[in-house]
């Protein structure tokens, strides 16, 4: 089988390609062997620190800078760490950053004491890096470094002093100085009302001590009979706490005991006030019985003749008895049964 120019030109340039994409991944730094940790670090200012920049653990390298972003207030610049080496980082490690004299930037990462590590996209600790003059100077002569050092805070020393002594400063000391004078006229006051406050003979202290002194001989005086009043007090406890409560209530009680079966019977069919309360027949005869008393009532009162006859002209009452009680407008009107 023949293959194409065409082909063979195609395949070539894919694999260009693909061998174009691996050496810009690798010269950027990033592992394109298998997986890779990475961790993110935040700073402030990150000092030039950009892509590809190298992260140096004690001297050797173990990975590079994938990316920076600041986002868009740029106050806080979050660091992706790309490690190229198989280590581990215990939790407590801190980054910094550090910058040579040539300009060269890298990243350190100083490891720690833990026995616990860091896991993939975790957040290394970071501290800001020194000044690169100053560590020079440090390095090239400490007591030049120290000198330095005392003159600039002899210098804020004297920064200091001329603000103090400005105008503005001497004003606002001679205010102070006048409060000072009249808190100290004020404080002169005071001990003088104090003083009288004390005074063994006109001071209110006094008056109140002998007050107090006076209270104290009344209660002295009295004594004897706050003493009989205590005893009183005590004998009328002593017999309030003898009497027999339990006795008392015990019979209240047993009274109790006694209602309560007294209105059981009452409620009960059983007995005669029992029946009377409860049974509906006795409701039922006694008003049937009134019922028939007022019909003989009715039935006298319309027709006496037939129960008196003493009339000497009269003749007989031939009417038939009644037999339903008449209409009662006064009173309650009468059951009629069916």
């Amino acid at each position: 089988m023949t293959i194409s120019n065409e082909t063979k030109v195609g395949a070539l340039t894919a694999i260009a390609i693909v061998l174009l994409i691996l050496g810009f991944n690798f010269l950027k730094g990033k592992n394109i062997g298998g997986k890779t940790m990475h961790y993110k670090a935040v700073f402030t200012d990150i000092q030039g620190l950009a892509t590809s920049n190298p992260v140096v653990i004690n001297g050797k390298q173990v990975g590079n800078i994938n990316k920076t972003d600041g986002g868009r207030d740029m106050r806080r610049i979050m660091v992706d760490i790309n490690m190229t080496e198989d280590v581990v980082i215990p939790d407590d490690a801190v980054a910094i950053i550090n910058k040579s004299l040539l300009g060269n930037v890298q990243l350190d990462i100083r490891l720690g004491n833990s026995s616990s590590y860091l896991k993939n996209n975790d957040t290394i600790r970071t501290i800001a890096s020194e000044d690169i003059l100053g560590d020079a100077m440090k390095k090239l002569d400490p007591v030049l470094y120290q000198v330095t050092n005392a003159v600039k805070s002899l210098d804020s020393l004297l920064v200091t002093v001329t603000s103090v002594f400005d105008p503005n400063s001497k004003k606002n000391i001679r205010g102070m100085l006048e409060n000072l004078n009249k808190t100290t006229a004020s404080l002169a006051v005071s001990s003088a009302s104090l003083q009288g406050l004390l005074n063994a003979q006109t001071g209110a202290l006094a008056k109140t001590l002998d007050n107090v002194s006076s209270f104290t001989g009344a209660l002295k005086n009295n004594n004897e009979k706050l003493n009989q009043t205590m005893s009183n007090v005590a004998t009328a406890t002593e017999k309030f706490s003898k009497l027999d409560f339990e006795k008392t209530l015990n019979t209240l009680n047993g009274t109790l005991s006694d209602l309560k079966g007294a209105v059981g019977k009452v409620s009960s069919k059983d007995g005669t006030l029992g029946l009377l309360l409860n049974d509906t027949k006795l409701y039922n005869n006694l008003n049937a019985t009134s019922n028939k008393l007022n019909l003989l009532l009715d039935d006298l009162r319309v027709h006496p003749k037939r129960y008196v006859n003493i009339s000497v002209f009269g003749k007989k009452d031939k009417n038939g008895p009644l037999l339903i009680p008449l209409a009662d407008t006064v009173n309650a009107p009468y059951i009629i049964k069916p």
